[in-house]
């Protein structure tokens, strides 16, 4: 999808991933730059040269037929980096006992292809306005994109701790790993931090599709409000679907979301080199004054507001939950091998979070808005085009995760075989819920903000290090190198508290 992925005690999905799957009592549902920066107006950067020119092979690479060859299938955790800079001993644990696994079936490659769709979403479609929050310069990209590589790294770190943590205690999902590492009795608080990040994914979800449907009903000449679109959207299409006892037939549904990312990014990388939204460009004059490019002199990042580029970031890269699986899934998963699933996947995702974020701000700068689709005229069949496959990828990919926040709601409020009625009585009062605050809630860049600096920090740094930590402790014998580790595993915890803490406060402030 484009959709991300977590997992709950029995049925979970975090932010904007549909990949993963499980059987559960209620249905079936997903697991859930600056070489040279001139001005607006200049000839395209050399740094978006190239960052066009890698979305171009990274698109051939996940279209490759390889790529698609059957994979087995990861299935969904219950409860529910970069690499080394250079060949530290970060992920060198041969001399601990790890304890072996035989492993899964899937390949190296295969797995890459998945976490990758896993990760790259909608999330990405609101990093121009991050970068938009400290900066309205060019040159503000070339710190945008230090944090983008540098929030990328250690949310790798993290989700090969995870993975790690499960060869340490000999487990095979989070839940057990946490349980293992740390306790039993505590497992209920990673348990409502992924219910609670499903639902803000959902709220998300909400929102994008009203201001999408809005865009497209413009293009065809019908004046409509983003309310009366998502509430003619949520009671014709989505209702209906979140109503389905089983959602096998959604599945496919989840390649498309990548497949209309990587043309949005193509279509966004066309109108910023062709200058289409510059001044006197085709579609400049479309645009209200609140949507044109805006450029400015200011592009410093040592500032607050920076952090809600951060916060955007925490959400976007949100996979974790389904490490444990990755990593059981894997054949014959050793954590070299582990590791470098993770290191590639991450790597590409940097890329494309990196080019798409660049692009979208250097065509519309300070002005970019919380969802960049709204920035492009609703003349502009390129970017219409791009809007009609982000709202059919959505409109397919909300049930998975819809049903992941409404079973997690179930398993935490341990309502055991709950009957038909009763899940029709609760998915029409959460969906009605949802849908009111995405109506109130104007833009969408606060949710994603706000929900990555709390609850998304939390599950990329905050708890892979206490359950590493844990895991690293109960070894009988653990190696020097293991116990320096943990310490470098729980400074990256603390820094996620500190970013988590300044970004929800900006976030807040900003909105007010």
């Amino acid at each position: 999808m484009f959709i991300t992925s977590t997992s709950l005690p029995s049925i979970n999905q975090t932010f904007f991933r549909a990949l993963l799957w499980k059987p559960s009592k209620y249905g079936t549902a997903p697991c859930y730059f600056q070489a040279h920066i001139l001005t607006h107006n200049d000839t395209p950067t050399p740094i978006m040269t190239r960052c066009v020119a890698f979305l171009a092979i990274t698109s051939l690479l996940l279209c490759s037929s390889h790529a698609f060859q059957p994979a087995a299938v990861i299935r969904q955790p219950t409860f529910s980096v970069r690499p080394s800079f250079h060949a530290t001993a970060l992920f060198e644990t041969k001399q601990v006992t790890e304890i072996p696994s035989s492993g899964g079936t899937a390949t190296v490659s295969q797995l890459i292809f998945n976490l990758v769709k896993g990760i790259v979403g909608a999330g990405v479609l609101s990093l121009p306005a991050g970068i938009a929050k400290y900066g309205n310069a060019p040159g503000a990209v070339t710190p945008a994109v230090f944090l983008i590589a540098a929030i990328g790294s250690l949310s790798a770190y993290g989700f090969a701790l995870i993975g790690r943590s499960c060869a340490l205690t000999g487990t095979k999902t989070f839940r057990q790993a946490w349980s293992a590492a740390v306790s039993e009795k505590s497992s209920w608080i990673p348990a409502w931090s992924v219910t609670l990040k499903t639902m803000f994914a959902v709220l998300a979800y909400s929102m994008i599709l009203g201001d999408t449907f809005a865009s497209l009903f413009a293009t065809a000449g019908f004046a409509v409000s983003k309310s009366t679109a998502l509430i003619g959207v949520t009671s014709t299409l989505l209702l209906p679907l979140c109503l389905l006892k089983n959602l096998n037939a959604l599945a496919p549904f989840s390649l498309l979301g990548s497949l209309g990312m990587v043309y949005t990014a193509i279509a966004m990388a066309i109108r910023y080199f062709g200058k289409a939204y510059a001044v006197g460009g085709k579609f400049a004059k479309d645009l209200p004054v609140s949507l044109q490019p805006a450029f400015g002199t200011q592009s410093s990042v040592f500032n607050p507001a920076s952090t809600i580029l951060l916060g955007m970031l925490s959400t976007a890269y949100m996979a974790h939950f389904n490490a444990p699986k990755f990593y059981t899934e894997l054949k014959d998963n050793t954590i070299p091998r582990y590791v470098k699933v993770v290191a590639t996947s991450f790597a590409i995702s940097i890329g494309l979070f990196a080019s798409m974020a660049g692009i979208g701000f250097l065509t519309f700068g300070g002005n970019s808005a919380g969802l960049i689709l709204n920035n492009y005229s609703s003349r502009d069949g390129l970017m219409s085009i791009s809007r009609f496959a982000v709202a059919l990828s959505l409109v397919f990919s909300y049930p998975l995760a819809f049903t992941g926040a409404r079973d997690g709601v179930l398993d935490l409020l341990k309502v055991n075989n709950a009957s038909n009625k009763f899940l029709n009585l609760l998915t029409v009062g959460l969906l009605s819920g949802i849908t009111g605050l995405a109506i109130i809630i104007p833009d969408v860049s606060f949710v994603m903000a706000f929900a990555g600096a709390t609850l998304g920090n939390a599950l990329i740094y905050i708890y892979p290090a206490i359950m590493f930590r844990g895991a690293v402790n109960k070894l009988s014998n653990p190696t020097k190198m293991q116990k320096r580790e943990t310490k470098f595993a729980m400074g990256s915890a603390f820094l996620g508290v500190a970013m988590g803490t300044v970004g929800a406060i900006k976030a807040v402030q900003n909105y007010l």
